[in-house]
């Protein structure tokens, strides 16, 4: 009888869960991107603008820097999640306005700034400055990629394949993980994580990144979509195991309890964070002739 547990060593419990957060989020990340008020099939061809696009990465801003204030400063939670906040964005809505690579450059260079404003708050709070500053070098990058992928030509195709990659690695390391099982990837901070999963996540998002390029419209060959899918899905690989050695250095088990069956918004999109600068880098190389 004793070899039950190490059976079901895996818990599948909160699957039901998991699947009904998805069937929430994959939809409203799916209608902020393509745009409230414009037929997909435009949306897919051209660049418009995207307000709501925009309040999504704004409210998701706000709830990751809410819960990194949770995690990391437990004395003043919310005046550091403020402060990590409206550093964040300002450089959001400078990218968000601006011409690339113009407005970019100032966005890129107000990020160290709004990384200092914060670790001056949490100073005043008596609140670790580093950790504060952290937090918006960690979360600043990825929306500011989130806004000028979609801003580029042809950037619907490009968020819409990040999201493909991302969810293709996730959904290919859970399942082919849960399945097969085998030797841990890295048990020091991400037990249930296994080498079958990580190979099996990578195999889904290149054939995610695959078949997005194989649509019409898109113009990206098949290798490049292959070789991007192999990247974003180790980015996304990981930006999830980084992740989890942020909460074993603050000593919790979930950033949240935002999403059921996930736990908070970081747990969600922590490899889509790291995912999306690797995007964006393949998306500056397209723009400069390679993958055509």
């Amino acid at each position: 009888m004793t070899s039950l547990p190490q059976a079901r060593r895996f818990d599948w419990s909160n699957l039901g869960l998991r699947v009904a957060s998805g069937f929430v989020l994959v939809p409203t990340a799916l209608y902020a991107t393509l745009g409230a008020h414009q037929p997909w099939i435009i949306a897919l061809q051209g660049r418009h603008e995207a307000l709501p696009y925009l309040l999504m990465i704004s409210v998701g801003v706000a709830l990751l820097a809410i819960e990194w204030g949770g995690m990391s400063a437990p004395r003043s939670p919310v005046r550091v999640a403020a402060a990590v906040t409206a550093a964040i964005l300002v450089v959001v809505f400078l990218g968000y306005r601006g011409d690339f690579p113009e407005h970019f450059i100032w966005a890129w260079l107000a990020l160290p700034a709004g990384a200092l404003a914060a670790a001056l708050v949490a100073r005043g709070v008596a609140e670790r400055p580093a950790d504060a500053a952290y937090g918006v070098a960690y979360i600043a990058p990825a929306a500011l990629c989130l806004i000028w992928l979609r801003q580029t030509n042809q950037g619907v195709w490009w968020t819409l394949m990040l999201f493909a990659c991302t969810w293709g690695a996730d959904i290919g390391a859970f399942a082919i993980g849960s399945l097969m099982k085998g030797p841990k990837l890295w048990p020091r901070f991400s037990p249930n994580k296994t080498w079958s999963g990580f190979f099996g996540g990578l195999i889904t998002a290149m054939a995610a990144g695959t078949a997005m390029a194989s649509l019409p419209y898109f113009e990206l060959s098949l290798w490049a979509a292959a070789f991007i899918g192999l990247a974003v899905g180790l980015a996304t690989m990981a930006g999830d195991l980084w992740e989890s050695a942020l909460k074993r250095r603050f000593g919790v088990k979930d950033s949240g309890d935002l999403i059921p069956g996930h736990g908070g918004l970081l747990d969600r999109v922590d490899g889509l964070m790291f995912a999306v600068v690797v995007m964006a880098g393949a998306r500056l190389a397209n723009h400069l002739g390679w993958g055509h």
